[in-house]
């Protein structure tokens, strides 16, 4: 399957996008890519098939050695059957925010990479639920440190769902309010640390397209009160973590922000749905979730940018920085 990659540069936002076919173009060199996160970033839970944890984990490399594949793997199958060379790499630890893996992996994870997607704490402080400032302080070292081993290295931040345990049970730091208010506060402290750090390039709202899934009657908003005919629940039973309906979504969303491609592209014989039991409406479904999401224009100080078959660009581009030498 050959994918068009066709690119735009800068241009103002417009109110309509309009998608169209491009030639196909030849694969260019090996792109790495670092995914650092933690139980979200891998897929749990492990549970019984279909199990996005355990997916295709010979496709990509486990720095940790725990031989995991999770939603990295998703990516890699997409960019495969994209016709693109992406070498990818995951560094994670469940429950742990990126504080973590700068104080007890930075050995593993300073290399001069391509790309890098980073994902901390669900809730952004485990102790602090919604602050930002931990998140803050460590994407910008993090940024620092990868630009210093490369300084064209594309870093993107992976703005996380909504947690129904957090919204429906009384324990819930968000509890009482609706299902999209956790999804916001986290986005909205991830682009406090992309504001903070210029050597940033994007935030990927993973929480949004969840949320739009929602919205448009795809997912059920509130898996303890039963799951509707015809919809589908976007979290694990645990109520926490995703099921593989929601990890598919994160990966396309991915997919999306770092090819900068049309989610659409993949299909609806794209094989990873398969794998994972989806009708191929479901696959396409999701995969329409991903491209209107992707279609979402957000202001930002810098241009926007018409990417990928017609993608609009909100942050998650590459923001080629032109204070790139400046200190975060």
């Amino acid at each position: 399957m050959t994918v068009a990659c066709l690119r735009f540069g800068p241009m103002k936002a417009v109110a309509a996008l309009t998608f169209a076919l491009a030639l196909p173009c030849a694969s260019a060199s090996a792109e790495t890519i670092l995914f650092v996160g933690n139980s979200f970033t891998y897929g749990d839970p492990a549970g019984g098939p279909p199990t996005v944890r355990n997916y295709r984990p010979n496709t990509v490399t486990d720095l940790v050695g725990t031989g995991i594949g999770g939603v990295p793997a998703l990516f890699k199958a997409f960019t495969v059957q994209a016709g693109l060379d992406y070498t990818v790499s995951l560094e994670t630890q469940g429950g742990t925010g990126l504080d973590y893996h700068y104080n007890n992996r930075l050995g593993l994870i300073n290399q001069p990479w391509d790309n890098v997607v980073l994902q901390s704490y669900s809730t952004l402080d485990s102790a602090r639920p919604g602050n930002p400032a931990t998140l803050i302080q460590y994407s910008a070292l993090l940024a620092n440190t990868f630009t210093a081993q490369n300084p064209n290295v594309n870093i993107l931040l992976d703005a996380t769902w909504s947690r129904a345990d957090q919204t429906y049970l009384p324990t819930g730091a968000w509890y009482g309010q609706d299902i999209s208010a956790m999804q916001r506060d986290v986005e909205a402290g991830y682009r406090a640390a992309d504001a903070n750090s210029a050597l940033i390039d994007g935030v990927i709202p993973v929480g949004a397209a969840w949320d739009r899934a929602i919205r448009t009657g795809f997912a059920d908003p509130n898996p303890y009160d039963g799951i509707m005919a015809g919809l589908v629940n976007l979290w694990a039973p645990d109520s926490y973590h995703a099921s593989p309906y929601g990890y598919y979504l994160e990966a396309l969303m991915f997919f999306g922000s770092i090819t900068g491609l049309d989610p659409l592209s993949l299909g609806a014989n794209e094989y990873v749905a398969r794998d994972l039991g989806f009708t191929t409406s479901q696959a396409l479904a999701l995969q329409q979730i991903a491209h209107d999401q992707l279609a979402v224009a957000v202001p930002e100080p810098a241009s926007l940018v018409l990417f990928g078959v017609g993608l609009l660009g909100m942050g998650l581009v590459r923001r080629r920085r032109a204070t790139a030498d400046l200190p975060a």
